[in-house]
C-alpha cells in the first residue's frame, strides 16, 4: 500500500504541465457555457438599489450611465445588463448615456440587445442619448435643459416630442439614476453636480477595483446602493433571477480556485510521500 503510493507519487509529480493546464481550462469554460448558479450571498449594497428599482412606479424615469469603455467590459456590462433587464421588466422609462466617447458603441450594442429580447421599442420605451462633450458641465445643462444638452439622439433623432420622454425636462424629472463607473467621470460626479444640485435620488456601479473608495459615499448616503466589480454583477442577477455573464464568471471562477486548491493539497501529500526516500538516499 505504501509502495503503490509512492508509485503514484513519482507519477503525479512528473506529469507533464499541459495537463494541468488543460484541467484549469475546462474548469474555467464549463461553467462559462453552462453556468450551474452557484449559491451567491448578496450584499446590503447591492440588495438597497434592487430594492429601489423594484419600489419605482410603472413609467418611472431611470437614468443609466455608461461611464466606462471596453477595457472595463468584463466587469460592467453585466452589470448594466442585468439593471436593463430590471428596469424593462419594471415597464420604466429608460434614458442611457455615457460619458465616455469611447464606450459610446458599447453602451448603445447592450441597450439594443437588451430592448430586443424584452420587446421593447426605442424613443417609446428607452432612448441612447448617446455621448456629448462635457463632463461636469453636460450635468448641468442637463440638470437645466436636457433638450439642450441632447438635441438628439445617437440616431439623430430629435429628442423632444419623444414619448419616453414625455413630462421630463430635466434632472429633476428622473426618479433614479445609476452611474457605471470605471474611475474617471463617474459616480462623484453624478453626485457632486447632479444629485446634490437637482435632487434625484442615485446609485453606483464600478469596477472591484475602486468599488472599496466608493464606500464613504455609500455609508454617508450620498448613493444609497452599490454593486462592486463581478461578484456585485452576479448578487444583482440573482436578485433578478437571471442568470448572467456574471453568474457564470463567478462560477467559472469558483471552479478553477477548487482544481487549484485540489491541486495544491495533492501536490503537499505526494511531496511528503516522496521526502523519506530523498533523505535514504542521501
Amino acid at each position: 500500500m505504501k509502495g503503490s503510493l509512492k508509485d503514484l507519487a513519482r507519477r503525479m509529480i512528473a506529469i507533464d504541465r499541459r495537463i494541468i493546464f488543460l484541467l484549469i481550462a475546462v474548469a474555467t469554460l464549463l461553467p462559462m457555457l453552462n453556468p450551474v448558479g452557484l449559491p451567491i450571498k448578496v450584499s446590503p449594497e447591492v440588495k438597497a438599489v434592487y430594492d429601489h428599482m423594484e419600489a419605482l412606479p410603472e413609467r418611472s424615469v431611470f437614468l443609466l450611465s455608461f461611464d466606462f469603455d471596453p477595457s472595463s467590459k468584463p466587469e460592467l456590462e453585466p452589470q448594466a445588463v442585468a439593471l436593463l433587464r430590471h428596469a424593462f421588466r419594471k415597464n420604466l422609462r429608460v434614458m442611457v448615456m455615457t460619458h465616455w466617447i469611447t464606450g459610446t458603441g458599447l453602451a448603445d450594442g447592450v441597450v439594443s440587445q437588451v430592448a430586443a429580447e424584452t420587446g421593447k421599442a426605442r424613443g417609446k420605451d428607452y432612448v441612447f442619448l448617446g455621448w456629448a462633450p462635457g463632463g461636469y458641465a453636460l450635468i448641468i445643462s442637463m440638470g437645466q435643459d436636457l433638450y439642450k444638452a441632447f438635441p438628439s439622439d445617437y440616431s439623430k433623432t430629435p429628442t423632444l416630442g419623444m414619448p419616453v420622454l414625455e413630462g421630463v425636462r430635466n434632472l429633476r424629472d428622473v426618479n433614479y439614476m445609476v452611474s457605471l463607473a470605471a474611475g474617471g467621470a463617474g459616480i462623484e460626479m453624478w453626485y457632486v453636480f447632479g444629485k446634490d444640485k437637482y435632487r434625484f435620488e442615485m446609485a453606483g456601479g464600478s469596477t472591484g477595483v475602486i468599488a472599496p473608495g466608493l464606500y464613504p459615499f455609500l455609508r454617508s448616503g450620498q448613493i444609497n446602493g452599490l454593486i462592486g466589480g463581478l461578484q456585485g454583477a452576479a448578487e444583482y442577477e440573482t436578485l433578478i433571477g437571471r442568470k448572467g455573464m456574471a453568474v457564470a464568471g463567478m462560477d467559472a471562477q469558483s471552479a478553477t480556485h477548487f482544481v487549484i486548491i485540489i491541486l495544491v493539497v495533492l501536490c503537499n501529500v505526494f511531496y511528503f510521500a516522496l521526502r523519506g526516500d530523498k533523505g535514504k538516499k542521501a
